[in-house]
């Protein structure tokens, strides 16, 4: 099936301002008077400026490492309700997939489109509630259909793996136990929101191995993924390039309810 060697190429993969107070003396204030033959002249004294109120200074900003990484993102991940997510993956220049869609975490679902050149342009569409995942492909199901996918069924993992790459939070599970080491790189301001940018080094075996995934020949032993985290320690974005394929995903909470649901049972076909 060409979809098949189309879908294998896609998922290889502040200055502080200080106010200056200025004080002036009156006639009033206290003076020395010098007495001459002439008239006495006043001399004024100024008065002596009020010490400045100690500034406070802020606390140094708290950065994550190896151990506290992981823990604070997921503890902000499970406050979330849901988000947005969009993705785009490339190689030499070429958009393979493209990806939007929109995820929820109670109950769990996912509702996501994929278009780009493993779909020859056109759109397919994955939508999973529960265990549940369905799954609309060009070329594969008839169009508007959705095919639902067995879990148990070998025939249909590199489906079940073309979602997963959809999924920013089963490449996140698959890091436990697999973070080797994370470095804050700097801050940095996307989509007029400041985010903390770390690198983080992956144990490729141990990644994949809980993916159910073999490691793709040629692989480093370390993977290396950049994340951009804001104040909540909730992942914003995340990229990576492995074996000259290249991922890009943002993840935007949102405020408006969300609601996915299973496709109706006429769109469904064996």
């Amino acid at each position: 099936m060409r979809f098949r060697a189309r879908a294998a190429a896609a998922v290889a993969a502040l200055p502080l301002i200080l106010g200056a107070t200025a004080c002036g003396a009156g006639s009033n204030d206290s003076a020395v008077i010098a007495t001459t033959d002439s008239m006495p002249t006043p001399v004024v004294t100024p008065s002596a400026a009020p010490s400045a109120a100690p500034q406070k200074v802020a606390p140094a900003p708290v950065r994550l490492n190896r151990v506290t990484f992981l823990p604070a993102m997921n503890t902000a991940l499970a406050k979330q309700k849901s988000y947005r997510i969009t993705g785009k993956m490339t190689a030499g220049g070429q958009v393979l997939t493209t990806i939007t869609g929109v995820q929820q975490t109670k109950p769990p679902a996912m509702s996501m489109t994929m278009t780009g050149a493993a779909f020859e342009g056109k759109k397919a569409k994955i939508v999973a509630v529960g265990k549940s995942l369905y799954m609309s492909i060009p070329g594969v199901t008839p169009a508007g259909k959705y095919v639902r996918i067995d879990s148990s069924d070998p025939s249909m993992a590199q489906f079940r793996k073309l979602a997963g790459n959809g999924d920013p939070t089963k490449t996140f599970k698959s890091f436990q136990g697999a973070l080797r080491g994370v470095k804050f790189v700097r801050t940095e301001t996307i989509g007029g929101v400041e985010l903390d940018r770390y690198l983080l080094s992956i144990d490729a075996a141990v990644a994949f191995k809980a993916l159910k995934q073999k490691v793709p020949a040629g692989a480093p032993k370390t993977l290396t993924y950049s994340f951009w985290m804001d104040d909540d320690k909730m992942a914003r974005r995340f990229s990576f390039d492995l074996m000259g394929i290249s991922m890009v995903m943002t993840m935007d909470p949102t405020t408006a309810p969300v609601s996915i649901k299973a496709p109706a049972a006429k769109n469904v076909v064996s």
